[in-house]
């Protein structure tokens, strides 16, 4: 009898919190500050930003289904924060030249490294998985452009 209550007061504590949801809302950025505006990278470097990097590292985020369901959405709302802390890609071009620099060659290192993406995000986002040769092109380009950046006099 003892078991059936607790039960039933899991599930409606379950059902309650529900109706806490976090903040989902969309900061409206201008499309001229975006990572691929401001270094226009090449079409491939480009469709593995968006498929690798932007649900967590800016306002781009493509919520999956249970991303509705807490806690989990909680979990996932904090991480997202937490990723657009770190670098948001669609406010990249307000980044002073002298830490463009810096945020490039961190997330050389960070993809290079196999550290970003998360495999908690790559074990439910099949695209976000990068091959051995992906994770080089991308770490490749952002070298690059923190060499490019650096020799332009912006470091």
């Amino acid at each position: 009898m003892k078991r059936k209550y607790l039960l039933m007061g899991l599930l409606g504590v379950f059902v309650l919190i529900q109706f806490i949801q976090p903040d989902r809302s969309v900061v409206a950025t201008a499309p001229s500050q975006d990572l691929c505006a401001a270094l226009q990278p090449p079409a491939s470097v480009a469709e593995l930003l968006k498929a690798a990097c932007y649900d967590c590292h800016s306002y781009e985020t493509r919520y999956p289904w249970y991303s509705r369901i807490a806690p989990v959405s909680w979990w996932i709302t904090n991480h997202i924060s937490e990723g657009r802390e770190q670098i948001n890609f669609n406010t990249f071009g307000a980044v002073s030249p002298r830490d463009r620099v810096e945020v490039l060659k961190e997330c050389s290192e960070e993809v290079l490294d196999g550290h970003m993406p998360l495999r908690s995000y790559t074990w439910m986002h099949a695209k976000a998985r990068l091959s051995a040769e992906q994770r080089r092109a991308l770490a490749d380009w952002f070298s690059a452009r923190a060499r490019y950046s650096g020799a332009k006099g912006e470091e």
